[in-house]
């Protein structure tokens, strides 16, 4: 619950007043039991009424306010009583400075009496404000979705579908790394089809250069797949410091709209041309690589391609329980506020991931011909599928007692902060914080749970 926003309906003058934190102020000294309604799309409406004993505590606080940074003749700042104050700025200033605090106040202390896990935050209207009388207000908040009708999730079997890995995956991946592996030298024969050109581009409309359309210095593989078909076979022939101009059509799916089944002319000037050695698969490469021989080798990328292999499988079968186990339950509404919040956690981590990729998230867009709207909106389905697995996974653990301990979340914490950098004072501050440690406390028991379920659930 962060800070929120309420509004005073008064005489018809509606105020709006924020509320910064909830731990700046007291909580009630008595049990306060509001009216619960549960509302459609996962809201609950509480309301209070709040007697002038009850709300004393928060009007004595207001009056401290109040004489303090507005201090009255004969007073020190703060030493004013009620009544000086009263005389001094109206009583409905009393009363309006303490409203914050009691609302916020009450508003917690009945969330968590009444055990409502809230998402976002409340809208509160006050209905009556008047001094003497009994403060009236409603508080209207989304709650956490939960499951209403789970499962037997004991009885869904889901097949471990393992893929064994043959001499052709581990074959061809010994061609990759010697692909990998290979040496550039420069020559200044004619470029073949299994060489690589560095040139210097200009692609254009007529006489207009094409934005994005100018390169130096592009490496161009010939024997790999162009972005604009036909290229590679072009340029064949080509030798250092040549220069050459042809027309070329963009594919008709191509991203760019504007360019898409598009003739344009190509500028290339080629600066370098270069064989491509590739070392041969012996025990001189095998070496290079770590191992004695390629034996060794073989083996080597064989346990790795299995273990990987066998990676992917055991992530697609929990994906595949998780999706079952949601099919086959009910769940309460997911409010929407929650909904647009994970995907924009989504699309935070994808641009993040497209980074990472030396990529930007503008190309990408533009590759899968998509705007940004479109993307969130393609979102939403995962997004809710993301929030109901969170929901069943937290029931689950519920029903069989799956804890984290303190020494669990302490040796976790640890771990994180012996891979920081000594000087990353920051980031050792957040981890150390509460909210980091049940952050790392609810991962933790996600773990747990998963574990569980795929021993249980998952036939290898």
């Amino acid at each position: 619950m962060g800070g929120f926003r309420f509004k005073i309906i008064q005489n018809s003058d509606v105020k709006m007043i924020d509320v910064i934190s909830i731990f700046s102020y007291p909580s009630p000294t008595t049990m306060l039991t509001p009216i619960v309604t549960q509302l459609p799309k996962s809201q609950v409406e509480l309301k209070f009424s709040i007697t002038p004993d009850e709300a004393k505590p928060y009007l004595d606080q207001a009056v401290t306010d109040i004489s303090t940074h507005r201090p009255i003749a004969g007073f020190r700042p703060g030493k004013a009583g009620y009544d000086d104050v009263k005389r001094a700025f109206g009583e409905m200033a009393i009363w309006e400075n303490a409203l914050e605090r009691l609302v916020r106040a009450v508003f917690v202390k009945a969330v968590l009496q009444e055990q409502i896990e809230t998402v976002g935050s409340p809208e509160i209207a006050v209905q009556k404000l008047a001094p003497g009388s009994d403060i009236e207000f409603t508080t209207v908040v989304n709650t956490m979705p939960h499951v209403t009708n789970l499962t037997d999730y004991t009885k869904i079997k889901v097949d471990f579908k393992r893929r064994l890995v043959t001499e052709t995956d581990v074959e061809k991946t010994i061609d990759d790394l010697r692909k990998m592996r290979r040496n550039e030298i420069a020559t200044d024969q004619a470029a073949t089809m299994d060489d690589m050109i560095l040139v210097n581009l200009n692609i254009r409309d007529g006489q207009v250069p094409i934005e994005g359309g100018q390169s130096t210095n592009y490496r161009v593989y010939l024997n790999e797949q162009s972005y604009i078909p036909g290229f590679a076979e072009k340029v064949v022939g080509m030798k250092k410091n040549e220069k050459r101009e042809f027309d070329l059509a963009f594919p008709a799916d191509h991203y760019n709209k504007a360019l898409a089944g598009k003739t344009v002319t190509f500028d290339v000037e080629v600066i370098d041309v270069f064989r491509l050695e590739i070392p041969i698969a012996d025990e001189q490469f095998a070496k290079s690589a770590g191992v004695e021989n390629m034996e060794k080798l073989r083996e080597l990328l064989q346990n790795n391609l299995q273990q990987e292999a066998d990676q992917k499988t055991d992530e697609a079968a929990e994906i595949e329980l998780l999706e079952k186990m949601i099919k086959e339950s009910k769940f309460s509404e997911v409010p929407e506020l929650l909904v647009n919040e994970e995907v924009r956690r989504m699309m935070i981590e994808m641009e993040q991931s497209i980074e990472n990729q030396g990529g930007n998230m503008k190309d990408y867009l533009s590759s899968i011909k998509k705007s940004e709207s479109d993307l969130k909106l393609d979102l939403i389905t995962r997004a809710l599928e993301r929030i109901k697995t969170a929901v069943i996974i937290k029931e689950i653990g519920k029903k069989e007692n799956i804890s984290v301990t303190d020494d669990e979340v302490d040796t976790e914490i640890d771990l994180i902060l012996s891979g920081l950098k000594p000087n990353d004072t920051e980031t050792r501050e957040r981890v150390t914080t509460p909210e980091y440690r049940d952050y790392v406390a609810v991962q933790i028991r996600n773990q747990k749970i998963i574990k569980f379920l795929k021993q249980t659930n998952i036939k290898k």
